[in-house]
Formats: structure tokens, sequence, C-alpha cells
């Protein structure tokens, strides 16, 4: 089967499960800051879809911003998170400082990247798992199609976090894939404390892409023990903190 026949194929697929009514409707996942969860589709981040996730910044390859929020997503998320990844440096107590409690994550280890996108499909069958998240670089909209069917017809939560090494890589997590929502993730300078250590880290939230919203930018606190985002106290009477908004390329 050549790809442009699978394209159609799993199109046809996720056609015929809407109107099947093969999709799980459930409320969405609302982050608890207003001025996100008003400019999001049903007040929040879709169940049961599939999400990418970005970092941007000086050290995007090691993603440490994004992972941290995506654990925040998962964290809130009930029951046991399917993590897929090929490198072994994920930070179990980091996942913990935002609220993700390493004993509810369960580590599917491949020795090759080509090998997680399988990984994630087979665990979003998985009816019992809260999220599926995988760590790739390449992602075809075919595979992404297939990542979007299976967790539509389960309602477990894709989370995707695109990885890159290399400038050439760098450009493959903008091409366009089936991904619900695309966002990007960079660190943000921080308050000013009397002592190093005291403040909270700062995330620029990117909204590139998202069906039914326009892209938006918004400063913010990172993830808590729980796994939640907060609006900066000294930004939050800013006229522009919910309307700053820039376009991205999808």
């Amino acid at each position: 089967m050549n790809p442009g026949q699978q394209y159609r194929l799993a199109d046809l697929r996720l056609q015929i499960a809407r109107l099947n009514g093969g999709s799980h409707k459930t409320k969405p996942l609302a982050f608890g800051l207003r001025a996100l969860d008003e400019h999001l589709p049903g007040g929040g981040l879709a169940r049961g879809a599939l999400h990418e996730i970005i970092e941007a910044g000086l050290a995007s390859e090691f993603a440490g911003s994004t992972t941290l929020f995506t654990a925040g997503i998962a964290a809130r998320l009930k029951g046991p998170v399917l993590w897929c990844l090929s490198r072994r440096d994920l930070f179990a107590p980091g996942l913990l400082h935002a609220g993700l409690h390493p004993d509810r994550v369960i580590y599917a280890e491949a020795e090759r990247e080509r090998e997680i996108l399988p990984l994630i499909e087979e665990g979003l069958r998985e009816k019992g798992l809260a999220a599926v998240v995988g760590e790739v670089t390449r992602m075809s909209l075919i595979a992404s199609r297939r990542l979007q069917l299976a967790a539509e017809a389960t309602g477990v939560t894709a989370l995707v976090i695109r990885r890159w090494w290399t400038l050439a890589e760098k450009d493959l997590v903008h091409l366009p894939t089936a991904a619900v929502t695309r966002w990007r993730i960079e660190p943000a300078p921080s308050e000013l404390m009397p002592a190093p250590g005291l403040g909270r880290e700062r995330w620029q939230v990117e909204l590139l892409r998202c069906r039914g919203a326009e892209p938006r930018t918004w400063i913010l606190e990172a993830c808590d023990a729980k796994g939640r985002l907060a609006l900066p106290a000294d930004l939050a009477d800013r006229s522009d903190q919910a309307a700053d908004q820039r376009a991205a390329a999808s």
C-alpha cells in the first residue's frame, strides 16, 4: 500500500469512527486558568485526542520545560500514564515536582525512535490508561492520524513531545500533523527574588495551532506539585496577557 492509499485509509477510518459515534465525548481537562480555558474550545484541553508539545529556547534538544508541561497535564488526569522514549534522560524527581508521581508512570523504552510511534498507538488502545506520552522527532501526517484515531476510539489522551537534535531535525517538528493542538514551551525570565531558588519558574506558553481557536501566547508560572499552572501576580493585571497572539507555522 503506497503512502497516498495509507493516508486515504486513515482518513476514512477517522470519518467512520466519528459517524458511528466511536469517539469518546468527555469533558475537556481544564487548566484552571481563565485565560487559557476560555480560549480553548470546550473550556480546556480535549481528552481522547492527540496533542503536540515542542520546546523552544537555547536548550531545545533537552525539552526540559516541555517535559514538565506535559507531566503537569498527565498529573491532572486520573490513572496510570505510559511514557514511551528511546533515551534514558527522563528525570523521575522532575516529574514528581510537576505533580506526576513516578508510581503512576509505566516506562516503555525502545532501542530506536521509529519504534516509539507503534508503542504510543498500542498504548492508546488500553482504555485503563490516563494518557500515553511519547518522545519523537519524526511524526508523519499518516502516523499522527493513526494516533488521533486510536485516542478517539478509547478516550485515552495522547501527548507527543517533539524532540530534535540537529538543525535538520528541527524543521521536521513544524510539518503538518493531525494533532488537535500544538504547543511550544520556552523558559521565560522569572520574578527577581531576594535569594536564588525561591521564585517559581516561568514559561512562555504558546498555542501554535488549535482546532477552533486562534494562536495565542501566555507568560505563566511553571507547574506546581499538583500539575497546575499559574498566572504570575505581577502580570495578572496586564491587559495584553490574554490577548497576546503570535502567528505560527503549522
